[in-house]
Order: C-alpha cells, then structure tokens, then sequence
C-alpha cells in the first residue's frame, strides 16, 4: 500500500503547527470514511500505536484494521501542536460519534511526527480512553 500511495502523498508541507492540525484533521476524515491510502501517507515506515487498550500496533496492524473500524465520525477538539525543526506532536481530544451522532467514545491522543520528504509523517501515536468520571 505504501508503495502505490506514495507518488500521490503531499509534499511541501509547511514546518507549522498549523500544518498538523490540518493533517489530524484529514486523518480523523479519512478514519471516518474507512480510507486507509491517505492514512498510509501520514504514517512512517516505522510508526507504531499504543491504542486505548494498550495494545501495541505497526504502522501495517494499523492500516490493515482502518476498513473494519465501526461506522461513525470522529470530531477532534482540544488540539495542540508544537513543532520544532523536524519534530512535531499533537495532543487533543477525538470525541468518536455512531452514524446518529452520539458520542460513544473520548479518547485522548498524542500523536508524534517527522518532516521527512517534504512531508509531515507520524512516527508515534498513543491513545487513552476518557472516561466520563473523569470529566
């Protein structure tokens, strides 16, 4: 999949927080539409996710569970970036919502970055579910 993808990744992006909320923002679409290739564009060859559960995945685990993901939404709020150099992360709040539209899930999430040809691409990502309790 990297392989077809990568003449169509975008490049130029800029070295800005900005530029990775932009991109959180289209992975969170492209999860929401169950489109693996822009996700695939994202990722690093090495990346790797702790998700809510605790589990580790590689960036292939990761891609290859993207079509059978449940049918919903995701709505991202509380995100900040920071970017120094090559090096970016992101921190916010993915509240994920069923197809009418109801929360069913508030997973915090840190996801880390490289700018490696001419693209931002994410190296490292870790998830933690929110419980309602704690809010």
């Amino acid at each position: 999949m990297a392989l077809a993808c990568a003449a169509e990744c975008p490049k130029g992006q800029a070295k800005t927080e900005a530029a990775l909320v932009e991109l959180e923002q289209a992975w969170a679409a492209a999860l929401g539409r169950d489109d693996a290739a822009p996700v695939a564009c994202m990722m690093a060859d090495e990346f790797e996710e702790a998700d809510v559960d605790g589990a580790l995945h590689t960036r292939a685990q990761a891609l290859e569970h993207i079509p059978h993901r449940r049918p919903g939404s995701n709505h991202l709020t509380e995100m900040r970036a920071y970017v120094s150099g090559d090096f970016g992360y992101l921190r916010g709040l993915n509240e994920v919502m069923d197809p009418s539209g109801k929360i069913v899930a508030r997973v915090r999430f840190t996801d880390v970055f490289t700018y490696r040809d001419g693209r931002w691409q994410a190296i490292l990502a870790h998830e933690s579910l929110v419980g309602e309790a704690s809010r």
